[in-house]
């Protein structure tokens, strides 16, 4: 909405309207005051934002950048809450979120990534949170034809050299059944059986823990003893691609289904959890047992590795995995020369 105010003999308007940077410019009559306003109004309607050299627009903040991606990506395809696209956006705001995003510098970005290298954040991780904000203010200032600094680029080099980001390289690290024991009764003792349980089930379906949180009541056929993951990852379509999983029976944690069924019917959601709250949750927990290295998705490798070792074959476990090719589950497996002696 425009307001127009006399001000030191000029008169002075300002355009507000949520989600939009503040637009503000002194004139000499009040009605090229008005006319301004009208024209900035009637440009917003349209959802283009005004030039550099029409408008003097005031602080824009990064949650102000973050909260306009999202009103944008819902067009078209939502950030859903249960997704890490959804935390990593979260954090960015929590952390960076009064920042004039016009005025962002390379030392606001590494603060951040020391910040969350002390969380316990490892550099690939950082890196994906530090290049979705570089993809956040790619778009919106497409979209709203504003000009911003390309600050993840300049960024890049001294966040490489400091160690505080880098490629997530290849892990070999599973954890022993003692580790997976002491893990799991700790998350029980601590946080409670749903915790535990979806620890469990990483290891018994090879999930991500975004798929793990995300599951519905809804999802499962009983008869086929199946759930249903939506949008599974996927480099080449994400949404849309869903795909049945069966829960086994006789996995290293017992039988899934069992598991799931276990489960009170409380939220529309199976494991109605937090998926950061579970990564966090995890790593504090390897660090109460002073167990080293060990990360959430290792799971994910060691359950896959499980089912190699068990005489899976390629196909097969790729039913349960969601790979879609040999070469991308060929990184997941990590068996053991010495496993080989239990013969194919």
């Amino acid at each position: 909405m425009a307001s127009i105010i006399q001000h030191y003999g000029k008169w002075r308007a300002q355009v507000r309207r949520k989600g939009w940077p503040v637009y503000t410019k002194s004139f000499d009559t009040k009605a090229a005051a008005e006319k301004w306003a009208r024209q900035i109004e009637a440009d917003i309607d349209r959802g283009v934002l005004p030039g550099a050299s029409v408008v003097a627009a005031r602080r824009y903040t990064v949650a102000d950048l973050i909260e306009d991606y999202r009103r944008l990506r819902a067009q078209s395809r939502p950030v859903l809450d249960t997704t890490t696209e959804h935390y990593n956006l979260r954090r960015l705001a929590d952390h960076l979120g009064t920042l004039d995003a016009a005025r962002l510098r390379p030392d606001d970005l590494v603060g951040y990534a020391q910040m969350r290298a002390d969380e316990g954040a490892g550099p690939y991780t950082v890196n994906m949170e530090v290049s979705k904000l570089g993809t956040v203010m790619r778009m919106v200032a497409s979209i709203k034809h504003m000009t911003l600094p390309d600050v993840v680029q300049q960024a890049r080099p001294l966040l490489a050299h400091l160690g505080l980001i880098g490629g997530g390289g290849r892990r070999e690290r599973r954890p022993t059944d003692d580790e997976l024991d002491r893990i799991i009764a700790h998350m029980h003792d601590t946080y409670g059986q749903v915790w535990a349980d979806a620890v469990r089930f990483a290891v018994g379906t090879a999930m991500r823990r975004g798929e793990i949180v995300r599951i519905r009541w809804d999802d499962l056929d009983a008869a086929r003893r199946l759930v249903l993951v939506r949008d599974r990852k996927d480099p080449r379509q994400k949404a849309g691609n869903d795909q049945w999983v069966p829960l086994l029976a006789d996995t290293a944690m017992g039988d899934m289904w069992a598991l799931v069924q276990r489960q009170p019917r409380v939220d529309p959601r199976i494991f109605p959890i937090g998926d950061s709250t579970l990564s966090k949750y995890f790593t504090w927990t390897c660090r109460a047992l002073s167990i080293p290295d060990l990360h959430f998705h290792d799971l994910r490798h060691h359950a896959i590795s499980l089912l190699f070792e068990r005489g899976f074959r390629i196909e097969q476990v790729a039913l349960v995995s969601g790979h879609k090719s040999w070469q991308h589950l060929k990184r997941y497996t990590n068996l053991r020369p010495e496993d080989l002696h239990r013969g194919p």
